[in-house]
């Protein structure tokens, strides 16, 4: 089970208010972020689905959907269903990323395994921030359940109670930028172009 691929779960149940909502299918570089989410994930797993809210659909992508075990808790409410799904599918290892991280490194999954060590959770930082939507996670979804139960919201300091790696990139322009409103959108189109 150890050597399987990480399940991917593409989270894709924000509002999106910051950048007029709906950014799974915001166009960037001439496709959907949903899509180009999709395309960075598909060659590294035979487990990828998509995290929603209840009453969200899948963007025409066919992808199974996994509904927020919790509502108005923020990304962690991704986080849960996605460790339920990887355990029904005896996985031990989670990749969750979200739908607006159009630059992700190709070696996310490399570099977080083998800088996780004997953690729970290995999280990328870049340029002084740390990123839990690209974080990598042993699947663990009884004891994040309890902490939640508890009124835990943020994945990081569920990662750092639990044990976590920070794994450091210096790539510029940094790999991590997500799209949060028009601005982060205009740069990233820049770049991209560049």
């Amino acid at each position: 089970m150890a050597s399987d691929p990480p399940v991917i779960v593409i989270a894709a149940g924000g509002d999106g208010t910051r950048i007029g909502g709906n950014k799974p299918a915001l166009h960037f570089g001439g496709q959907r972020l949903i899509d180009r989410m999709i395309a960075w994930a598909r060659p590294q797993t035979d487990m990828l689905a998509l995290a929603v809210r209840p009453n969200d659909g899948d963007w025409g992508t066919g992808l199974p959907l996994l509904y927020d075990r919790h509502q108005n808790i923020g990304p962690i409410s991704a986080l849960s269903s996605a460790m339920q799904a990887a355990r029904s599918r005896q996985r031990e290892n989670l990749l969750l990323i979200g739908c607006d991280l159009p630059f992700l490194p190709l070696d996310l999954i490399e570099r977080l395994s083998a800088g996780r060590e004997n953690q729970i959770a290995a999280m990328p930082i870049s340029h002084g921030r740390i990123h839990p939507m690209a974080g990598l996670w042993r699947v663990i979804p009884d004891q994040l359940e309890h902490w939640i139960e508890a009124g835990g919201q943020s994945m990081w300091r569920f990662a750092r109670d639990m044990g976590m790696a920070e794994v450091e990139w210096t790539e510029r322009p940094d790999p991590f930028t997500n799209i949060n409103d028009r601005a982060t959108l205009v740069q990233a189109e820049v770049h991209l172009k560049s």
